[in-house]
């Protein structure tokens, strides 16, 4: 192989181990031989673990970060739920990887490498923010206000611990969570448009373009539907300050 070729493989397989263990539990004499070299081969091409772990969690970040990118064509909402199909696809496949990277990854090191905890919360933060890039993208805005900000950025948070808790034992169906996560960004939005008159714009756009069929119209046959009876809408509601 190539150098760059066999860097290449050599990250591939300790992201493979790493993602079902904690870093000190893999050796290197464990990546050389799931790799089929020796021992001395690995060091040739990287200094040490540490360097093989963070170069095998930039790829993860990496991947998982373009899970987010997704072309500006058609409903919002149905750009959401290709987001979260992708996304979900990474943290089935790299459950154990995802779950410690996400709970324990910032905190641990490789072999007490404090140099491996700062690594792996600058591509946590990475992650996060391309996220919130993406997301903000979408929404076909000059500036992101305040309010808006802190929304997006709840909601990547919260896609995040969502992932967390389901693969703690899987008991939610994977594609009703989807659905559900796409749901929430759609409240999350309209509550802060109640507050915010710029936001409240950005709300009636995304519903001006949903179909019949769309997650966001689901989500307002869904909460309508939780009203009593008898009740009845207020034509205006008093502004809040």
């Amino acid at each position: 192989m190539g150098v760059e070729e066999r860097r290449q493989q050599l990250i591939g397989v300790a992201l493979e181990l790493f993602s079902n263990r904690s870093p000190d539990e893999v050796s290197i004499d464990e990546i050389a031989a799931a790799a089929g070299i020796s021992r001395p081969l690995v060091y040739h091409y990287f200094p040490g673990k540490t360097s093989l772990y963070e170069a095998a969690l930039r790829r993860a970040a990496e991947d998982l970060a373009q899970r987010f990118d997704e072309p500006r064509e058609g409903p919002l909402g149905a750009r959401l739920q290709r987001v979260m199909g992708r996304f979900f696809d990474f943290v089935d496949e790299h459950g154990p990887g995802f779950s410690a990277l996400m709970r324990g990854g910032p905190a641990q090191s490789v072999s007490g490498d404090p140099g491996s905890s700062s690594a792996a919360t600058a591509l946590i933060d990475s992650v996060r923010q391309a996220a919130y890039e993406q997301i903000v993208s979408h929404l076909d805005l000059v500036a992101v206000p305040p309010r808006l900000e802190l929304v997006v950025r709840s909601w990547v948070s919260l896609a995040e611990s969502t992932a967390l808790l389901w693969l703690d034992g899987r008991r939610t169906e994977r594609a009703a969570l989807e659905l559900q996560l796409v749901h929430d960004f759609g409240a999350l939005v309209a509550v802060a448009g109640a507050y915010d008159e710029e936001i409240a714009g950005v709300v009636r756009r995304i519903l001006a373009q949903e179909p019949p069929d769309g997650p966001f119209t689901d989500l307002a046959v869904r909460l309508l539907a939780l009203l009593p009876a008898e009740a009845e809408v207020p034509a205006q509601a008093a502004p809040v300050e």
